[in-house]
Parts: structure tokens; sequence; C-alpha cells
């Protein structure tokens, strides 16, 4: 069946509430298993790349696992240390902030280290997500008080998180931001704008994966679906498929922010989830290598919202958009 939308539209999914599993698979390519449990699936051919740091692409693929998709993994990215990234425990001995503003898990994972460095000072925490705000989980329930996740927005972006983020008190009212180089100026020009103090620190950044294994790039050229978390992901891709002239398959973004950054890089079938994280990751992927009857049996009630090519909002049936 072809596909209602149009080739280079952005088209955005809702949100599911889909289950996580935390076990992390080890091997290369990952096998769908029995959402019963009761036998083991052989190695099938994979419908989706994984691009994110390895290590960190397991919940994607065990949840999908459970709707019989199997994933290959090629980290694009890694992660190194920002300009900044040293004298953030400085900073937290010596100052105090209303609040600290984290919008990505590896922001959190930086803070958390230069936090437990700095001597666990009380600290006050807005995360931009459910996805973020798991990372401080263990580092709330032990620092008996000294460290809160007290607000998350209403939508998993950092312009919502700008507007909506409490001010407390009536004087001034200051942020701390540590945040990836990469990351955009949303935060900090929102919150000034509403008249908050915000210092910036660059505590890491993401640079490609120079080295990979042409076997498995060779491989992943062939998969029916790109899933990619960040626009450097995106970038790093562009940059390996810039002689494949050939190559227009499905890319699943985490959110609008990548998504927006994949239509600027030329990538034309691209697809998010209308509110941001690893839930509506997984229905975007899923939705983009299902069947059409597989669809109708897990999802005939949902609805997809999508921005067409011609601009007008149209809205259609989860099982007939796709394909």
């Amino acid at each position: 069946m072809a596909s209602v939308f149009a080739p280079s539209s952005l088209s955005r999914l809702p949100s599911p509430h889909l289950p996580l599993h935390r076990q992390l698979s080890r091997s290369r390519r990952f096998a769908p298993i029995s959402s019963t449990g009761a036998s083991s699936a052989a190695v099938s051919q994979p419908k989706v790349v994984v691009t994110r740091e390895r290590g960190k692409n397991g919940k994607l693929i065990n949840a999908l696992a459970q709707y019989r998709v199997a994933c290959l993994e090629i980290p694009l990215i890694q992660h190194t240390k920002g300009p900044d990234f040293d004298c953030l425990p400085s900073i937290l001995t010596g100052a105090a902030f209303e609040w600290v503003v984290i919008t990505s898990p590896e922001a959190g994972s930086v803070f958390l280290e230069a936090w437990k460095d700095a001597g666990t000072p009380n600290v006050k925490v807005s995360v931009v997500g459910i996805g973020t705000a798991s990372i401080f989980e263990e580092a709330v329930k032990s620092s008996e008080g000294r460290l809160s996740v007290a607000f998350v927005p209403s939508k998993a972006t950092a312009k919502v998180l700008a507007s909506e983020l409490p001010k407390t008190g009536k004087g001034r009212c200051t942020v701390l931001y540590p945040s990836s180089a990469k990351a955009s100026n949303e935060i900090e020009e929102g919150l000034s704008s509403r008249g908050f103090h915000v210092m910036r620190l660059n505590t890491y950044t993401t640079i490609p994966v120079h080295h990979l294994n042409q076997e498995v790039l060779e491989e992943a050229m062939s998969v029916p679906v790109l899933a990619v978390a960040s626009p450097s992901a995106v970038k790093a891709w562009v940059n390996i498929i810039s002689e494949q002239e050939c190559w227009n398959n499905s890319v699943a973004c985490i959110g609008e922010t990548t998504a927006l950054a994949a239509k600027r890089l030329g990538l034309q079938r691209v697809f998010y989830p209308e509110n941001p994280g690893l839930e509506g990751y997984i229905l975007v992927t899923s939705h983009l290598q299902f069947s059409v009857i597989y669809l109708k049996h897990i999802l005939s009630k949902m609805l997809i919202k999508s921005t067409c090519h011609s601009s007008s909002n149209c809205l259609v049936h989860s099982s007939k958009c796709l394909f």
C-alpha cells in the first residue's frame, strides 16, 4: 500500500504507553524475544539500525523485541568532555542556584559525577522529560534530601521547559545549565527573557565515531529504518551516506529537534513522536517496519497526526499511513 504521506513530509506520531525492559544485550545483532518468554527466537533479519553510543541502545532494542523487531547496532557518535567540565564541581561548591536545568540523559550523568566530586551539595533539578529524570533516580534516593528532581515540563522540549520553569520568590532567580556544547541557546534565551539569570556550562560534547566496521555499515545501508536520538547522530549518518545516492530509507527520530535536523540535512522520510522521549521513539520505530495487519492488531484505535507536504494538517488511521 502506498504511503499517504508526501515523500518529504515530517510525520508526527503520538506517544504510547509501552513496557520498557532494562536488560542490555551485548551482541551486535539483536533478535526479537517472545513477549511471553516461552521461547527464544532465532536471529532474524534486522529491521532497525540503532545508533546511540554503545551500551546505551539496550532499552530501545529490548522494547522493540517485544514486537518481534530485530535491531542492528552501529554507534554513530561518542561523548567527550566539554571545555567547562573541570570547573563544574568548584562552581557547585562555591555558589548556590535556585535551579539546575538538565536537558539530556548525558548532561544528567555528567552533572551527577561533578555533584559527587563537589561533596553532594543541596541542589534542585529541573529535567526536560522522564527519560532524563530516570538518570537521577538512584542519586535522589541516596542523597537524603540534598538532591531533588522538582520540575518536569508539560512537553519534553527545551522551549517548553524554558517557558514553564517556576520562579522561586520575588528576587533574583539563578539557574545553572550544564549542557552539551552543541545544544541550542533555547534554554538560556527563553529563561533570560523571563528574568532568570542563567549560567551555562558546556560540560560535554559529541563527536562522530570515526572507525566503523565496514561489514556492519554495509548491512546497515539496507535495513529499512534508521533510529536516531540527536542531531549529531543525524549529521554523522548523512556524512556516511553522502556518496550513497540511492539511500532513502525511513528515519525514526526521538523528537522534533532531531527530525528538523534530519530534514535540513536532506533526509526525506522523517518521522517523530508528538511527545519526545523513549516511549514515543519506540512507537515511531515500530510503526515504520510493521506490516499493516500487525499494526491493525496493536494500534487499531490510535490516530496519527501528520504535517503533510502541502502544509495542511491531515488525520489518518495508523494502519494506512506508513505503507
